[in-house]
């Protein structure tokens, strides 16, 4: 049986996580979706499209789709629905799990990279997060979840646009950036979202594609991270444009940092850095992902993580010509950028 692709819908209260549920199961797109909610969420989605309200812990829905709600472990719940899906009792062919707008997503996802009971039924393709354009810098000044939100994302919407300036929208879409380069950021109308933006990213896959914002890059490159000012001198700096009381982009705690080189990484002095970054910074790590040139191989060599949890593989051969580099972006909270960039720079051939 072919692995299940399981989704993480994640974001703040009020996000529109489940305008867009709504909208993902009452489209005619013929694929039956499980629905698995973290059941003290702010809303529940069964009012006007299940098929009965029952006590049951799995519920068939009008359109043929299925809802769980979790009244325990998240691992029971998914171990039980693909044992049902096995012995042909229940029909789906994806899983969307909705976490409350409370939830950090990292456990979330870690559950799939460490139950191999899990991991044998089921792929995780992405976690996508829901941002309210017009609370969402506040949530994201007082709320350590929502940033975290941010980091974890490997796509973010943007609701309630219209509720807004433009010109605050551009602010917050600035300050997403400097948290998380690597997911794309799209506007969105109650919910109003191709399916094609939301299933099948890929986001966990490791594939030899790192992409990052190309704006981000160049800031970087312009060594923006010495943007400074004296204390109580203005700055014009364009992440301080969103008005009084927001702070400048880079005082998130969760923010990302890109390293790059032409040199190839001696593959001992890399795993040796990695692996004393990861046990003292793990918690701390919330995504990481990086396309390497590693002395004696011929191929890419494709990593990434969450928090404590780093895999690698073999990607394709360095093409003929091609410039050998590599690049990682690492998204994290409070990370210290120095001690990171040194190690990796001291772990080069």
């Amino acid at each position: 049986m072919s692995l299940i692709p399981a989704t993480i819908l994640t974001g703040f209260l009020g996000s529109g996580k489940t305008t867009l549920l709504k909208r993902v199961l009452q489209e005619a797109h013929g694929q039956k979706i499980a629905v698995i909610e973290n059941e003290f969420g702010e809303e529940n989605i069964d009012s006007d499209i299940l098929v009965s309200d029952t006590q049951e812990q799995i519920i068939q829905m009008s359109n043929g789709c299925i809802c769980c709600t979790i009244r325990e472990d998240l691992r029971a719940t998914l171990r039980d629905l693909a044992e049902k899906k096995r012995k042909g009792e229940l029909a789906f062919d994806r899983v969307v799990i909705e976490t409350t707008g409370l939830a950090d997503p990292g456990p979330v996802a870690q559950t799939f990279f460490m139950d191999d009971e899990i991991a044998e039924s089921y792929l995780l393709d992405s976690i996508l997060t829901l941002v309210d354009a017009k609370h969402a810098q506040t949530q994201l000044d007082e709320r350590q979840e929502a940033r975290r939100q941010i980091g974890f994302a490997d796509q973010i919407f943007i609701s309630k646009t219209d509720l807004v300036a433009p010109d605050d929208v551009a602010a917050l879409m600035h300050r997403l950036t400097h948290m998380n380069p690597r997911a794309p950021q799209k506007a969105v109308h109650f919910g109003e979202v191709a399916l094609s933006q939301v299933f099948d990213l890929r986001g966990f896959n490791l594939n030899a594609k790192l992409d990052i914002d190309p704006d981000f890059l160049k800031e970087e490159e312009h060594g923006h991270e010495h943007h400074d000012h004296a204390p109580g001198e203005p700055c014009d700096h364009p992440s301080h444009q969103h008005g009084a009381g927001h702070h400048h982009a880079q005082e998130d705690d969760v923010k990302s940092f890109v390293f790059k080189s032409d040199r190839d990484f001696d593959p001992a002095k890399l795993e040796d850095f990695l692996g004393a970054i990861v046990n003292i910074y793990g918690p701390r790590m919330l995504r990481y992902k990086g396309v390497l040139s590693m002395k004696g191989t011929e191929r890419k060599v494709i990593f990434q993580g969450v928090h404590q949890l780093m895999g690698s593989d073999l990607g394709p051969a360095w093409a003929a010509g091609e410039q050998r580099s590599s690049k990682m972006v690492f998204i994290g909270i409070d990370l210290p950028k120095d001690i990171f960039l040194q190690g990796l720079t001291q772990s080069l051939v």
